[in-house]
């Protein structure tokens, strides 16, 4: 159905503006009037609006503030605020300039009739298929306190484990980054100088010298050739990771990097057991729930698998048959939900092999940055080697000779 934004005047002669949600003008008239509302004006809204379709970066509204609304509006609707009435409240206390607009426009096309998990649908910049399914669930059970309470606390632990990841990475990368923004402007800047010296000595170089000089000479002068490389090589890697054949090859990439391929592998198990979880939790029927997760995962080969389990559960089978023969996914995830399919807690135990698997990629991000930190030490002092028997080394025999 489309939303028509209007402009009407109530009983008392006061103005008042809104969306109402309707499959034409005229019924959308209807309705109104029906409300006891004299129409000024009624316009549909345009589909794609700024505000209501995915423009990338400057668009995407940051999962933190996704985290706040879903625990501030679960608290006022348990305390039994109007729905409007709270995402009012919540465009006052939203920094965020997209999702303010964003809430705003959900707030008047609840409040023109529209369902909360239609309105949220609007905006997949904001709200995930598995935040609107949660809320649908909540709405038809008549609990949606209770859902998105659920469903804040799970946001909550999606944020703080992506928190923890990022948090972990930031020093390495900064470290790496500095060293290279300083290999670049010695290689541009000192050892042109201190090879000048070398050449203007006579003696013969080493190989490390010679290669040293020639990186030097390259950076100093083709510089802008080698930032053109670059561009092309990312921009070339960045199509081709968008072809269905580059995604897949990378995604099974992923799970071959040395000690990061443990880690991707857990960040998928998390992301899997977690939302599996909550939509049986929330009552969403198994094969809906599996559609959802296969695009929450973020992975092309965990994705295959959950369709195809999806294939196997209309079949009639287990959930676990084509988990249990994949070579991806560790053998305690497969056999922990057979358990949970005959007792009847699936729920419950993909709850705590989420938990499980959060802590394990906890300590292996934890043993990652204790290993990295000396290994950029030894980075760093084979840089400052290379630097010693490429310059140094030549320069301290010329002195000798020259002595």
């Amino acid at each position: 159905m489309a939303v028509y934004d209007y402009k009407a005047k109530d009983n008392t002669g006061a103005s008042i503006s809104g969306a109402v949600e309707a499959p034409n003008d005229v019924v959308a008239a209807d309705t109104l009037k029906e409300r006891g509302l004299t129409v000024l004006s009624l316009n549909e809204r345009k589909k794609n609006t700024l505000f209501q379709s995915s423009l990338g970066f400057f668009n995407k509204v940051p999962h933190k503030d996704i985290v706040l609304f879903a625990r501030q509006l679960a608290v006022m609707i348990s305390a039994t605020v109007p729905i409007v009435q709270a995402l009012r409240i919540l465009v006052k206390q939203t920094t965020n300039i997209t999702f303010k607009i964003i809430i705003s426009e959900i707030a008047d096309e609840v409040d023109g009739g529209a369902r909360l998990s239609a309105s949220f649908a609007r905006y997949p910049q904001a709200f995930s298929d598995f935040f609107i399914y949660m809320v649908r669930s909540g709405e038809t059970t008549g609990k949606l306190d209770e859902t998105l309470n659920y469903l804040a606390d799970q946001q909550e632990k999606d944020y703080d484990l992506e928190s923890k990841i990022r948090g972990a990475m930031i020093y390495p990368a900064f470290i790496m980054s500095t060293m290279v923004v300083i290999g670049v402007l010695m290689m541009i800047f000192v050892i042109p100088k201190l090879t000048d010296t070398l050449k203007a000595g006579g003696a013969k170089l080493p190989l490390p010298t010679v290669i040293l000089m020639g990186a030097s000479s390259f950076l100093t002068n083709y510089w802008w050739l080698l930032i053109g490389i670059i561009g092309i090589v990312y921009t070339l890697a960045r199509l081709y990771l968008r072809t269905p054949a580059g995604h897949r090859q990378f995604d099974v990439m992923k799970f071959h990097i040395p000690v990061f391929g443990s880690i991707f592998e857990k960040i998928y198990l998390v992301r899997f057991s977690r939302s599996f979880s909550t939509l049986i939790a929330s009552g969403i029927p198994v094969t809906q729930a599996l559609e959802i997760v296969a695009d929450v995962i973020g992975n092309v080969i965990y994705k295959e698998l959950t369709l195809q389990t999806i294939q196997e559960v209309e079949a009639g089978n287990s959930i676990a048959s084509v988990l249990v023969l994949s070579k991806v996914v560790p053998p305690m995830l497969p056999q922990m939900m057979i358990v949970g399919e005959q007792t009847g807690k699936l729920d419950l135990i993909l709850d705590k092999l989420a938990a499980f698997y959060a802590k394990e990629l906890e300590n292996m991000i934890a043993n990652l940055v204790s290993i990295i930190e000396p290994l950029i030490l030894v980075i760093m002092g084979g840089a400052v080697m290379v630097i010693v028997m490429a310059v140094l080394m030549p320069m301290y025999n010329l002195s000798n000779a020259i002595n």
